[in-house]
C-alpha cells in the first residue's frame, strides 16, 4: 500500500464496513485496523483469505482460532509461525500448511515432527526441512526417498543407516546410461 492509502485506512480504523472494503483489496490493511476490529472474526477471515500474511495483525484470540488459521494457511502456509502453540500442534492445520510450504515443519510441535503424514507433506516441497523431523523419521526410507527427490542437498539429514541404501544411492548417483 502507498502512504496515501495507508493514511486513508488509518482514518477509518474503527469503521468495520470501510476496513472490510480495504482488507478485501489488500488483506495487509488489517495492520491499521483498531484492536477491536483485529479481533473481529468475520473481518480477519476476509483479510487472511486475501493475504494469509494478514494473520500477523489478527488478535491473539483469533491466532488461536482453527477456522481462521485454516483459511490463512490455505493462502500462505508459512503463516503457521503466527499461530498459537495449540494450533501449531493441530495436525489438520499443520498438514495443510506443510502442503503449501514445507518450511513450517520448523514451527510444528515436537509430536507433529514425528508424524509421517506431516513430515512427508513438508519434505515433498522442501526437502531440506528434513533436519527438523524427528530422528525416527529421518531413518524412514519413504521419508528419505521423498526428501531426496525434492532436494539432494538434504542427504546429510537422512539417517546414517539409509545412506548406503541402493535406492538412495540411485537417487544420489543415478546410473549412467550407456
Amino acid at each position: 500500500m502507498e502512504e496515501s492509502e495507508i493514511e486513508e485506512v488509518k482514518k477509518y480504523s474503527s469503521d468495520k464496513a470501510k476496513i472490510m472494503e480495504f482488507v478485501k483489496k489488500d488483506g495487509l490493511a488489517l495492520e491499521w485496523a483498531s484492536p477491536e476490529l483485529r479481533d473481529d472474526k468475520e473481518l480477519v477471515i476476509e483479510a487472511v483469505k486475501c493475504d494469509g500474511g494478514a494473520l500477523e495483525f489478527a488478535s491473539s484470540r483469533l491466532k488461536g482460532d482453527k477456522e481462521v488459521l485454516l483459511d490463512a494457511v490455505e493462502v500462505k502456509g508459512w503463516v503457521l509461525c503466527y499461530a498459537s502453540e495449540e494450533l501449531q500442534a493441530d495436525k489438520d492445520v499443520v498438514l495443510k500448511a506443510a502442503s503449501r510450504d514445507g518450511q513450517v515443519l520448523y514451527y510444528a510441535s515436537e509430536k507433529l515432527r514425528d508424524d509421517k503424514d506431516v513430515v512427508m507433506a513438508a519434505v515433498s516441497n522442501k526437502g531440506i526441512i528434513l533436519k527438523y523431523a524427528s530422528k525416527r523419521l529421518r531413518e524412514d526410507k519413504d521419508v528419505a526417498l521423498a526428501t531426496l527427490k525434492q532436494s539432494k542437498k538434504a542427504f546429510c539429514y537422512i539417517g546414517d543407516n539409509l545412506k548406503e541404501d541402493e535406492d538412495i544411492q540411485n537417487i544420489m548417483n543415478p546410473p549412467q546410461e550407456v
